[in-house]
């Protein structure tokens, strides 16, 4: 049995790929610091081992066969300092599921700014809907399979993957989405983030385009017709036949409901979902979907039976609990676009309920304040906005100031916690978005309303 040991294993991407490689028959150890569910409660059901720390220790105590080496790793770390000067085998964690899963696969990518992992975890449950018991690998936790990943089941041998354009290692600075060569993908959207590798937009276009350079002349690309960004990629030459979706006369949705919108191609109305999702973005989720399947050979109407029955994702508008007729809601969102689009959503299933947002800027990008100019107009639906700026080294009161008093911004966890607690009424809906752990705000403001 070969042994891999994870540099970084708590991230969606590596602890997923933990889960591969252990179900493809590795030995699976690793390292990380400050993890946290779903990631951790993932691992330790899978009985992997986690070094805490990235320390040169560990390279004894786990003598591997190959270190793969995740994004988070940086050189100076003190592991990464010794696997260098001991000239010890490492490589990248894309790299590794290439050469060991991916390559004998049919491979459907979702990449985009926003939406990636909901859109991963429908195209994989449409998959599996549909009898073709696909393999993945999504960042977070589809809740139709409580797995974030595993290998295909079916002689077809799809995998769908996020296909994150994040680098790829310290040592590999291209975007993860290159290695994987996908026979189908689907731009979803394009917009600038992670100010902390990329300079511009135009920087992450080039590496959108090297992806567009990986898909054969015989699959297909599922583009949204309303990012002027993706059209400017594909300019630059594009090899592969094109679908759109969320404009006439491509795949678009129609008489939208609280629940639920038909679905077109062209003028033909091709079928209904029904479902519990909000939001603009998750429609468009859903039309990429489709127009997916729809060139493997499964029908709209097989898809949107399957879409009418997805569960969802962890952390997304997930419902952590209700406490006093207070229901507070866990969402990944952290870019201004994505914290719009989640807001809207609720308010329109959900037009009479008062929406309190709690945001902690936590992202890399975020951190920065590259985008804090956009976040007054990306919060502006909700009746009152928290933000922690702990960590910040930016005037995070002075970019909300557009909102006037309706703002509260706090350095201090618990003060916040009781200031949310003081301010709610029965019937609210506490949003609480972050792309970490947030000090388990969640259940603690619970505690505080249920208390109070």
């Amino acid at each position: 049995m070969r042994h891999i040991h994870i540099i970084g294993i708590g991230g969606t991407f590596m602890g997923s790929l933990a889960a591969l490689a252990k179900e493809s028959g590795f030995r699976v150890t690793g390292c990380d610091q400050h993890l946290y569910p779903p990631m951790s409660t993932q691992l330790e059901n899978l009985g992997i081992e986690v070094h805490e720390g990235f320390d040169a220790q560990q390279l004894d105590d786990f003598p591997a066969d190959v270190y793969v080496i995740g994004n988070v790793a940086k050189r100076g770390m003190e592991v990464i300092e010794a696997i260098l000067n001991r000239k010890l085998p490492f490589i990248s964690g894309p790299q590794w599921l290439s050469e060991n899963i991916l390559q004998q696969c049919r491979v459907l990518a979702v990449a985009g700014t926003h939406g990636k992992t909901t859109t991963s975890s429908m195209l994989a449950w449409v998959l599996e809907y549909a009898g073709l018991k696909p393999g993945f690998l999504i960042g977070g936790v589809p809740q139709n399979f409580a797995i974030s990943a595993r290998l295909p089941q079916h002689e077809t041998a799809f995998f769908v993957i996020e296909a994150d354009e994040y680098d790829t290692a310290f040592f590999d600075k291209r975007s993860k989405f290159v290695h994987y060569h996908p026979e189908v993908a689907i731009l979803n959207n394009l917009e600038y983030d992670h100010a902390d590798i990329f300079a511009d937009l135009k920087a992450i276009q080039t590496q959108f385009h090297h992806l567009v350079r990986t898909i054969p002349s015989q699959g297909l690309l599922v583009v949204n017709h309303r990012s002027g960004s993706l059209k400017t990629v594909l300019e630059q030459g594009c090899w592969t036949p094109v679908t759109y979706f969320a404009d006439e006369p491509s795949w678009h949705a129609e008489n939208r409901t609280a629940d639920g919108f038909d679905v077109f191609s062209g003028s033909l109305k091709v079928g209904h979902i029904q479902w519990d999702l909000s939001g603009i973005h998750n429609i468009h989720n859903a039309l990429a979907v489709i127009a997916a399947v729809n060139h493997l050979g499964i029908s709209p109407e097989t898809a949107c039976a399957a879409l009418s029955s997805f569960a969802n994702v962890k952390r997304r508008m997930e419902i952590k609990g209700v406490a006093k007729d207070v229901t507070v809601y866990d969402d990944f969102a952290h870019h201004p676009t994505a914290i719009q689009s989640t807001l809207e959503g609720l308010h329109f299933r959900q037009p009479e309920t008062r929406i309190i947002a709690v945001l902690e800027p936590r992202s890399n990008t975020m951190k920065m304040g590259v985008m804090k100019d956009a976040l007054p107009q990306s919060l502006q639906i909700a009746e009152h906005i928290f933000c922690y700026s702990g960590g910040l080294n930016w005037n995070v009161a002075q970019a909300l100031q557009p909102l006037g008093d309706k703002v509260t911004v706090c350095d201090d966890i618990e003060l916040l916690i009781q200031k949310i607690a003081a301010f709610v009424q029965p019937h609210d809906a506490v949003v609480v978005m972050s792309n970490g752990g947030f000090q388990n705000i969640h259940q603690r403001i619970l505690n505080q309303i249920q208390a109070a």
